[in-house]
């Protein structure tokens, strides 16, 4: 079967609002724009499994303001040489669209499936189709759902209990590489590794460093651990003689590393050297110090975990 090319692409969110900024910030990386609801429509394809907040993805191939209309479309479908299935993906409130319920959500599918001109399988489709319910409107098309890979890398042989937690490190990944293709880049202070996993995880193109030999030790021991490699070298980012297009600088915080004002304004200037663009963060405000060192603020955001919250600078 000869796939149609999808006219959009509509992407569901999960709530999480400790991240409620942070994921916007995240749209607005991947997408242009972003949107207070949980869910959003472009006209970009996105891997779902890329983003920690979201939770399906559909390819448009139809839609209409009428079921009736849309079942006339779907029947235009032929698949000869697959099997498939169809999902309703209201399984939660969208917007101000509310959920549809578990049986009525049954019987649309079973309505839309049969007009299908092919063979249904419920248990091992080829294809998995989604109809979605959005403002007054139906969609219809190839459904994919996002693979929560951040969560495989929650336990590690080394860990931190300061460290950047896996689904913001996946998020600020996103944020500062929304397209990784032929991008070189850097975690210059790279901690037990939680950005260079998410990112490696991704296929990015990233090496990491950090001034402290058992740090690293630590690192390279979770990368391999989940079966990825990079290098990880010993060194201060002040060493640093490469030039890379992105670089990730969670500036150093734990009970043994209380950066001074001039130790964090080094950091950022060396930063600046080595990187056209640079994903900052911190725990507390530093725009001062960045704008010092002659870089132009492009978004930021905040992530939050309690009482705890962490400042998000992406700069050029």
């Amino acid at each position: 079967m000869k796939l149609k090319k999808p006219s959009k692409y509509i992407y569901t969110y999960i709530h999480h609002p400790d991240e409620y900024e942070l994921r916007r910030m995240e749209m607005r990386s991947f997408f242009g724009f972003d949107t207070e609801e949980n869910f959003i429509i472009s006209e970009r394809c996105i891997d779902p499994s890329r983003s920690p907040f979201m939770e399906d993805l559909l390819e448009v191939w139809y839609e209409a303001d009428r079921m009736e209309e849309l079942q006339q479309l779907v029947k235009e479908l032929k698949i000869e040489d697959a099997t498939y299935k169809v999902v309703c993906l209201n399984r939660m409130d969208l917007g101000k669209t509310k959920k549809i319920p578990h049986p009525e959500r049954r019987k649309i599918e079973k309505q839309i499936g049969l007009s299908i001109n092919g063979e249904p399988n419920l248990n091992q489709p080829d294809l998995v189709f989604g109809l979605l319910h959005i403002n007054d409107r139906w969609y219809f098309g190839k459904s994919s759902k996002a693979e929560s890979i951040w969560r495989k890398h929650l336990h590690k042989p080394s860990s931190y209990s300061t460290a950047l937690s896996t689904r913001v490190a996946r998020a600020i990944v996103n944020i500062a590489i929304p397209e990784p293709e032929g991008i070189r880049a850097i975690d210059p202070c790279c901690g037990i590794g939680t950005v260079l996993i998410e990112a490696l995880s991704m296929n990015i193109n990233i090496v990491g460093r950090d001034i402290s030999p058992l740090v690293c030790v630590g690192a390279r021991k979770n990368i391999a651990h989940f079966g990825y490699e990079t290098t990880v070298t010993k060194g201060s980012i002040t060493d640093v003689t490469d030039h890379y297009d992105v670089a990730i600088v969670d500036l150093p915080y734990n009970i043994y590393s209380h950066l001074s004002l001039e130790e964090e304004y080094n950091i950022i200037l060396h930063a600046r050297r080595i990187a056209d663009r640079v994903l900052f963060v911190a725990i507390k405000p530093i725009e001062h110090l960045v704008q010092k060192a002659g870089f132009v603020i492009k978004d930021r955001s905040v992530a939050k975990k309690s009482n705890f919250i962490r400042h998000i600078l992406l700069c050029e």
